[in-house]
């Protein structure tokens, strides 16, 4: 080969060399970083309740929340057993859907079970706060929706002026953006907040009292972050259901679990959960901004009144049943709740 041949198969292979070196590696150093898709969790519920014997045979309704179907959450297969007549009713406010019984005089005088059953297959709610999007958002124009200025108003237990709003301004000062501002509510409430359902006076969701003890369950870690969000502008509403333990596949479950979301215009819901990044500090950043799959959702909102067959006083949230004798509420309910995981596509 000559001399000039030779030069001109170095240079070719050389130009390969420098292209191959251009192409994307398949080594993970080289590759761009991919989300994981969404998780999701297939499980089927069963919630019970026992009414007891009422011998005065007196006029009596009972109420039990039914599960919603939404882009995270679908739910197949809703079954109810029970001897007592019912039917399917919506709360006016927030349009929860839930069943409502009236049994016979009879009936009521011996008490009277309810099981209600259900498959679902709950998805990971996860937006990404740090796109320019989220960042630069807005709290308005609000959407053509009549709760969403529901979702700025106080609830009972929730004001927006005095404490709270002197929180929100506090924690806020110097903030130009709403996402600004909900992050650094969020953070003094998991800072500030402990888990703590020790004595009395916490899972009623009363912010004040959450702001003063600096203590309570996931019900008051969310009152104080929701009540700080609306003093300052920013939609939030209250979700409550049940959680479905991590690492285990069935069992029990001893009670509710509850979260938040609050609102950017052109963004939509963000999902929030103070309680669970107190108690799992490495997810700390994870909650701001994601629900995992390790939960179910049964309804939205405080102070809901049922419906026209309800005479007491509106409900300070509606995951447990509810129950009146003659207008009065029915203490002694008994129940119990209980979930088997499914298998999935994947498995």
């Amino acid at each position: 080969m000559t001399r000039s041949l030779r030069l001109i198969a170095l240079a070719f292979v050389f130009l390969l060399i420098s292209t191959v070196a251009l192409l994307p590696h398949s080594s993970s150093a080289g590759t761009a970083r991919v989300d994981p898709a969404p998780s999701q969790r297939s499980f089927s519920f069963t919630y019970q309740v026992h009414v007891p014997s009422d011998p005065d045979m007196k006029t009596t309704h009972l109420w039990i929340p039914l599960p919603q179907n939404n882009t995270y959450q679908s739910v197949t297969g809703l079954k109810i057993e029970s001897a007592v007549s019912h039917s399917e009713g919506h709360d006016p406010e927030y349009d929860n859907p839930f069943y409502v019984f009236t049994p016979t005089p009879a009936q009521a005088a011996a008490g009277y079970d309810v099981t209600l059953t259900f498959d679902a297959t709950r998805r990971e709610h996860k937006v990404d706060v740090d796109t320019p999007a989220a960042k630069n958002a807005t709290v308005g124009p609000l959407p053509n929706d009549p709760l969403m200025k529901r979702y700025l108003e106080p609830d009972k237990l929730v004001p927006l002026n005095g404490t709270i709003a002197e929180l929100a301004k506090e924690h806020t000062v110097g903030d130009t953006t709403p996402l600004e501002k909900a992050r650094h509510i969020y953070e003094y409430v998991v800072a500030t907040m402990r888990y703590d359902k020790s004595g009395t006076g916490w899972g009623h969701g009363d912010a004040i009292w959450a702001c003063t003890s600096k203590r309570g369950n996931c019900t008051d870690f969310h009152s104080l972050f929701i009540g700080m969000m609306r003093s300052v502008g920013i939609p939030a509403r209250f979700e409550i259901g049940f959680p479905l333990p991590d690492g285990k596949s069935e069992g029990d479950i001893p009670g509710y679990h509850c979260w938040a979301e609050f609102y950017l215009h052109g963004v939509g819901w963000i999902p929030v959960d103070a309680s669970e990044a107190w108690k799992h500090p490495d997810k700390h950043n994870y909650f701001f901004g994601a629900h995992d799959d390790n939960r179910v959702f049964f309804t939205y909102g405080r102070d809901i009144t049922l419906s026209s067959q309800q005479k007491g006083a509106p409900l300070n949230y509606f995951i447990y049943p509810y129950a009146e004798a003659d207008g009065q509420p029915v203490k002694d309910l008994t129940t119990h709740f209980s979930f088997r995981d499914l298998p999935t596509a994947a498995d």
